[in-house]
């Protein structure tokens, strides 16, 4: 759970915090307030998993990109995890390019295009913490499962 908690902004931390909390209850039973946490914790982490591309768009599009832009730029982020694995890399980075690449031939203008950029990376980050606080949480219900 603490790698996946410290590998948040490269890896798919919150899941790898559901599989720890997956093969402690494998290995240890699920009591029926097992199962209670580990469907808030497969909730959590369904959440803070999309959460990144909500946010990432969200702002995008809140500093003037439209939405098939942003469609487009998350797009090239799947992508981009495939061809450089490492999300952080890829999938980021893919995104980030694109966005900046559609609104730059869009509007002729690179502050513009910066603009739409800078919004994007401003929604990974808050994501980035709300993932952290999210696998806090997910973390701390775990402990609660295995102290009682």
């Amino acid at each position: 759970m603490l790698v996946g908690l410290l590998t948040l902004p490269i890896l798919p931390g919150l899941v790898i915090i559901w599989a720890a909390a997956l093969g402690y209850g494998l290995a240890s039973g699920f009591s029926t307030l097992g199962w209670v946490i580990f469907a808030i914790l497969t909730v959590l982490m369904i959440a803070g998993t999309v959460i990144d591309n909500i946010m990432m768009g969200k702002s995008a599009h809140k500093e003037g990109a439209p939405w098939w832009a942003v469609m487009l730029a998350l797009l090239a982020a799947i992508v981009g995890s495939f061809v450089i694995p490492i999300p952080i890399i890829g999938g980021i980075l893919a995104a980030l390019v694109t966005l900046f690449v559609i609104e730059y031939i869009r509007n002729k203008d690179w502050r513009k295009a910066l603009a739409s950029l800078k919004g994007m990376a401003i929604g990974w980050g808050w994501a980035f913490l709300i993932r952290l606080i999210i696998g806090l949480v997910m973390i701390g219900l775990w402990l609660v499962w295995a102290l009682v």
